[in-house]
């Protein structure tokens, strides 16, 4: 069974830096792909990032293209996300999930995800 420790969340910001970051266990498979997602109370599920082990392959979604960083240890099966000039339309709920690839629309291929860290952006 895939399990995720996350961690980074909390109160940051407007204009600062968010700092995330998964361990993720369970699987055993040489190639997979991992990333975040976040959801918003009465929003969307948007798409944070996607990296995959195989080759490296990121894909950021559109809501932070621009503003966000994400790699992998793959010794460590972790993944980080580095998200900067926050908004306050960045407050969500962020989780660590794995995705069934890392491809341009990979927000439609969230296999399993974690229970997520709150983040919330205000002065």
């Amino acid at each position: 069974q895939v399990q995720f420790v996350e961690s980074g969340g909390g109160l940051v910001q407007p204009g600062g830096s968010l700092n995330l970051s998964c361990a993720a266990s369970g699987f055993t498979d040489y190639y997979y792909t991992l990333g975040w997602f976040r959801q918003a109370p009465g929003k969307e599920r948007e798409g944070v990032s996607c990296i995959s082990s195989s080759d490296g392959t990121i894909n950021y979604g559109d809501s932070v293209k621009g503003r966000v960083i994400t790699s992998l240890d793959k010794s460590k099966k972790t993944v980080y996300l580095q998200l900067d000039s926050l908004l306050p339309g960045d407050t969500a709920v962020y989780y660590c999930a794995t995705y069934f690839g890392c491809w341009t629309d990979f927000e439609d291929y969230i296999d399993k995800w974690g229970q997520g860290t709150e983040v919330t952006v205000s002065s």
